[in-house]
């Protein structure tokens, strides 16, 4: 097995060469981990299934002990491949309270922040895809 991150790998049924085909890869190949399934009202208008996460975005858990919360995406660490949202946490047992990181895959995205002109522009792609 191969030290270096290989663009040419395919696939593997043993789940360490998964784990380390995710571990090693470059940031830009893992932002194409942070992709989220839309809601399905957002699918309807936008007419793909899901979209790389930013913040600003409100997204609900699918997944975990906090099921069925929503918040807003506070930060996004493309190198632990975790999600921060606001409001959820985790309390430590001193009583301080930290941001609990949640995958990306346990995730779904209900409204997206379209103030950004660089957003502007993917809403339109978006459309433009749709038609």
């Amino acid at each position: 097995m191969k030290k270096e991150f290989s663009i040419h790998w395919i696939r593997s049924k043993q789940r360490r060469k998964q784990r380390k085909y995710r571990y090693k890869a470059p940031l830009h190949i893992k932002q194409k981990f942070m992709s989220v399934n839309l809601s399905k009202q957002l699918r309807k208008e936008y007419k793909t299934r899901n979209i790389i996460l930013k913040n600003g975005y409100t997204v609900k858990i699918l997944r975990g002990s906090f099921k069925g919360k929503t918040g807003k995406v506070n930060r996004v660490d493309l190198k632990r491949e975790k999600v921060y949202i606001e409001e959820i946490y985790n309390v430590k047992r001193d009583g301080t309270k930290a941001l609990y990181p949640v995958q990306p895959s346990n995730l779904q995205i209900t409204e997206m922040k379209l103030d950004e002109r660089k957003r502007i522009k993917l809403t339109a792609r978006l459309k433009l895809k749709a038609l």
